[in-house]
């Protein structure tokens, strides 16, 4: 079975770090490209960053692009999304997913439970 399970979310203040990181199993994790996507409190689904299969190609949302790194550890079968300076607008539940090749395009066929993030004083 496929899944994916992220941790590492929780209340942190304005300016402050966390780092998420995303369990991957049941499948062949350094094949495929992955992403972090969000959704905030009454809005809809944002999508954050990716990450190619190996880890050497990376893409940003502008809302993110500077504060955010995204990394994989294949040996690990693990995604991490480190986040910086963080801003009460980064609120959300994030979630991992994976793209059905070894590269960021079209859908997200997997999504993990989701980790909620609040930054707040």
């Amino acid at each position: 079975e496929v899944q994916l399970v992220e941790s590492g979310g929780g209340l942190v203040q304005p300016g402050g770090s966390l780092r998420l990181s995303c369990a991957a199993s049941g499948f062949t994790f350094s094949s495929y490209a992955m992403s972090w996507v969000r959704q905030a409190p009454g809005k809809g689904l944002e999508w954050v960053s990716a990450i190619n299969s190996g880890g050497g190609s990376t893409s940003y949302a502008d809302s993110v692009k500077g504060r955010f790194t995204i990394s994989r550890d294949n040996a690990k079968n693990t995604l991490y999304l480190q986040m910086n300076s963080l801003k009460p607008e980064d609120t959300a539940v994030y979630y991992c997913a994976k793209y059905r090749s070894s590269w960021y395009q079209g859908y997200l066929e997997v999504w993990g439970q989701g980790t909620l993030v609040t930054v707040s004083s």
